[in-house]
């Protein structure tokens, strides 16, 4: 049986689950829900990263201790990813004493390779990105990403000879790491210039792994954070390590790229270990056209957006709104539209008007499979080998629709005998088949189509058309009008 081994970030708890985090962790769980349709053993992860200089500011002005504060937010990305129907296989904390064990091993392999080193860290250091800076990235004096100021920083701090496997980075990369290649070019540009040595401790910092070899010192976080991936797998000596290392998909923010195409490769290069297949980056979403922010109120509650509209209402604007790999803007108006006219007016209208002629039949209902290529299998299936979900869901609603103008030219109401039979067949099946590529992306609707058929999709290989013998029961709409 193949495996398929993919990743979201862990998320950092300084703070409540967002759109953003949403948008990475429906992705990734819209790849695992293909990969089980396909009939792959399959290793979903996600968590939440709570270590570093950011959660004991965060938590110090809440007056709360750092644990208090991530227990309680880390437990707030759990019931995001419940209510948003995220079926991950693990979900790690950083501060589990299992993952905080691994790296204190990964760090001892790393250092008795001589990759390790004591020295001076001199520079610039952005606590809202927990990164470290040179001079000349800075951009009028803040950080180059957030645009945040950064603080000046000299001390004592043990280094990872980075530099080292620049030349092995730059290939891999060059052979395809990075999906898409745009972000791909960003990096490879990047590393035209000097790869420093990267620090990997801090005396600054308390609340994090302490230093196996000085423990006067903490671990960064992201070379804490990056293990999980191996942790969660029960690394060095685990039967998940051995049955689903290396990752196939690493999915990402657009932001992080760095981190998990240039630092995790050269981490895991020195300790020995397999490369992962793909670093797979986003884009980012802004909201009713401006960037979030907290001072804007205009940060996006996933838990209210699907007690407010459905899980699979957000789920499928998120993923239908905007191209996997550009950045979109979210709107609830926007949302409200996707809701009323594409899946109440095109697939909630198709099936309850299809259903409501043929649960008056008792049996098998024949016909000739007139339109099954109306759904477009093969470009679906090559889109997910693409790892293009957007263009994948573009193509199985266009189906749905062209099933509703089948339906619409036939005008089944109006007929009888075999011809009437022959509409409902090729509309039935159409339907099941459609709600089989509609499971990764939309679970509860894919079930409860199922559910109204009368039948149960198992894997890839039920989306095609065969004898339709079951009693189908319309019962309630799949979406009604949204205000």
């Amino acid at each position: 049986m193949e495996k398929f081994y993919v990743t979201t970030p862990i998320y950092y708890v300084n703070d409540k689950p967002h759109i953003g985090h949403a948008y990475t962790t429906v992705i990734a769980d819209v790849l695992a829900r293909w990969h089980r349709l396909n009939n792959e053993n399959v290793f979903f992860l996600t968590g939440t990263d709570e270590h570093g200089g950011k959660i004991e500011k965060a938590a110090a002005e809440k007056h709360k201790t750092p644990k208090e504060l991530v227990d309680e937010n880390s437990q707030r990305y759990k019931t995001a990813w419940e209510k948003l129907d995220i079926s991950y296989d693990k979900f790690i904390r950083t501060t589990d004493e299992y993952h905080e064990s691994a790296v204190k091993e990964f760090i001892k392999k790393v250092w008795d390779k001589g990759d390790i080193y004591k020295g001076e860290y001199v520079g610039f250091y952005c606590l809202p990105d927990e990164r470290y800076i040179t001079e000349s990235e800075l951009v009028n004096g803040k950080c180059p990403d957030c645009g945040r100021d950064v603080q000046k920083i000299k001390e004592e701090a043990y280094f990872f000879r980075l530099s080292k496997y620049k030349e092995q980075i730059v290939k891999l990369i060059e052979n395809g790491l990075i999906i898409p290649e745009k972000n791909a070019n960003e990096i490879l540009s990047r590393l035209k210039g000097d790869l420093k040595d990267l620090d990997i401790t801090r005396k600054s910092v308390s609340w994090g792994i302490k230093f196996p070899f000085d423990e006067s010192h903490s671990v960064y976080v992201w070379f804490d954070a990056l293990l999980n991936y191996l942790s969660a797998l029960n690394w060095p000596d685990g039967k998940e390590f051995k049955e689903f290392w290396p990752a196939d998909i690493h999915l990402v923010g657009k932001e992080i790229v760095w981190f998990h195409s240039v630092i995790w490769p050269a981490m895991l290069l020195s300790a020995g270990l397999p490369l992962p297949k793909n670093v797979m980056a986003h884009g980012w979403w802004t909201v009713e056209g401006r960037k979030m922010s907290k001072s804007l109120g205009n940060v996006v509650d996933p838990i209210e957006m699907a007690d407010k509209y459905s899980a699979d209402a957000f789920r499928y604007f998120l993923l239908r709104e905007k191209p996997t790999w550009e950045d979109g803007n979210f709107s609830e108006s926007s949302l409200k539209e996707r809701i009323n006219g594409e899946l109440m007016a095109n697939l909630s209208n198709l099936v309850a008007r299809v259903l409501t002629i043929a649960e008056r039949f008792e049996g098998k209902i024949e016909g000739n499979a007139e339109i099954e290529a109306l759904i477009k299998k093969q470009e679906i299936i090559e889109n997910f080998e693409k790892k293009d979900l957007y263009s994948a869901l573009n193509l199985v609603f266009e189906g749905i629709r062209q099933v509703n103008r089948y339906v619409n030219d036939k005008e089944p109401w109006r007929l009888e005998g075999k011809e009437l039979a022959n509409v409902l067949y090729n509309s039935l099946e159409a339907i099941r088949i459609s709600s089989v590529f509609l499971k990764p992306f939309m679970p509860s609707t894919a079930e409860k189509i199922e559910k109204k058929l009368g039948i149960k999709a198992q894997s890839l290989s039920d989306a095609v058309f065969r004898e339709f013998t079951t009693k189908v029961e319309r019962g309630e709409n799949l979406f009604n009008k949204v205000i």
